[in-house]
């Protein structure tokens, strides 16, 4: 049987990419340091994906799965060794983690004569991901082995659309590897990144060039995800169902994403009417009550969201490029900087600095914009309004006038 590694026994490495591995074929190793997965895994060898389809769970076995103590360097390279493709799903600032034991797997496969190429899917949601982790994994290898990862070892870029939020507790209390997922489940991934034949992974769409992907997921799926969640705090709802059902956070979101779909049209000449499609998809998806996605979880980390080519503040950015006025998408960054949920240190960071310093200092700090750029004016505005008790819906009605 063929096969394959999946570092990090996440959310998307179980309901996600190791469905797709497992239903080609593979035997896949999972690589985490939580040891209550990784023994569970050992224990059982499958979990269940739970389909949320049509207001009802559908059960999936994944199967001929085990795992690996994160810790375990000699297992970890060994594991790199034997495998026929590979991925990682650790979240991006956990890749500085990881390099040195991915490198090891390198090093072995080298020092066995392996001549197959490894193609490894990074998973992370980071435009330029695979540079990153290429530029630390040759970190750590001398020169002939920086030549064999050069022609032998291709990182390949995805674009992760599927949903899979935190497992509900009645779930999880069944199976801690329990995973419920959205029924979405294609994997479009940079075709002219793979080195060799590339594999056969079902629902895996390769496809170059692949930058309009990677821009469609971040500024349309991301960026609209989380203006939700933002405009879902500001109104006290919990979960991202409940916000994408208020009329008002759909309509602003849906501006945002005709925001976005303009740009990218314009960036990629791509066909407005597909980019308008997959936006209504999108709202569509967020709907789905089953998956219990929280505003919380979809909403977390401010500091990385609102960074300087993230999901936020490179729409907005795209958007100037092309002529197009980004007021809803800056709506969207004005609510970002309220949210502060106790538990997500972040978050309070960048809202406390605002509150403390001002948008411009904020936006500045976090999101390496000049105190006098277009976008820090128009989120400066949206920011003061709702702070002063501006409605949501003459909020909408200002900047849409």
């Amino acid at each position: 049987m063929k096969k394959a590694v999946m570092y990090g026994a996440g959310n998307i490495g179980r309901g996600f990419i190791t469905q797709l591995f497992y239903e080609s074929g593979y035997a896949t190793s999972f690589i985490d340091v939580n040891m209550t997965v990784i023994d569970k895994l050992n224990e059982d060898h499958e979990y269940p994906v739970y389909i949320t389809k049509n207001g009802v769970y559908e059960e999936h076995p994944v199967k001929n799965v085990c795992g690996i103590d994160g810790k375990d360097v000699a297992a970890i390279a060994a594991a790199i060794a034997d495998a026929d493709i590979m991925a990682t799903a650790v979240g991006v600032n956990i890749l500085k983690f990881i390099h040195a034991n991915v490198a090891e797997g390198v090093k072995l496969r080298r020092a066995r004569g392996i001549e197959t190429p490894l193609n490894i899917i990074i998973c992370e949601n980071m435009i330029g991901a695979d540079a990153y982790f290429a530029g630390l994994v040759k970190g750590d290898l001398d020169d002939a082995d920086k030549a064999y990862f050069d022609s032998h070892i291709a990182l390949v870029e995805p674009s992760i659309g599927r949903m899979v939020p935190a497992t509900p507790k009645e779930i999880a209390e069944k199976n801690p590897l329990a995973v419920c997922v959205e029924e979405y489940c294609e994997l479009p991934v940079d075709k002219a990144a793979f080195k060799g034949e590339i594999p056969e992974i079902k629902n895996m769409i390769p496809f170059t060039p692949f930058d309009f992907y990677i821009q469609r997921k971040l500024f349309m799926h991301n960026m609209s995800h989380a203006v939700t969640a933002y405009f879902g705090k500001l109104k006290g709802y919990t979960y991202i169902w409940e916000a994408s059902k208020d009329a008002e956070i759909k309509y602003l979101s849906l501006r945002a994403l005709l925001e976005s779909s303009r740009a990218l049209s314009a960036e990629h000449g791509v066909e407005l009417g597909s980019l308008l499609d997959f936006s209504a998809n999108l709202i569509s998806r967020y709907e789905n009550k089953l998956l219990g996605d929280t505003i919380d979880r979809v909403g977390k980390d401010t500091k990385r969201k609102l960074s300087a080519n993230d999901r936020l503040v490179g729409s907005a950015k795209l958007c100037l490029k092309h002529g197009i006025k980004p007021a809803n998408i800056c709506a969207g960054m004005a609510a970002a900087l309220f949210f502060a949920p106790a538990d997500d240190a972040a978050a309070v960071e960048v809202s406390t600095y605002c509150a403390e310093n001002g948008v411009a200092a904020a936006l500045e700090k976090y999101a390496e914009l000049p105190a006098d750029s277009e976008i820090t004016a128009m989120v400066a505005a949206d920011y003061d309004m709702l702070k002063n008790g501006t409605s949501l819906i003459d909020l909408l009605c200002g900047i849409n006038a």
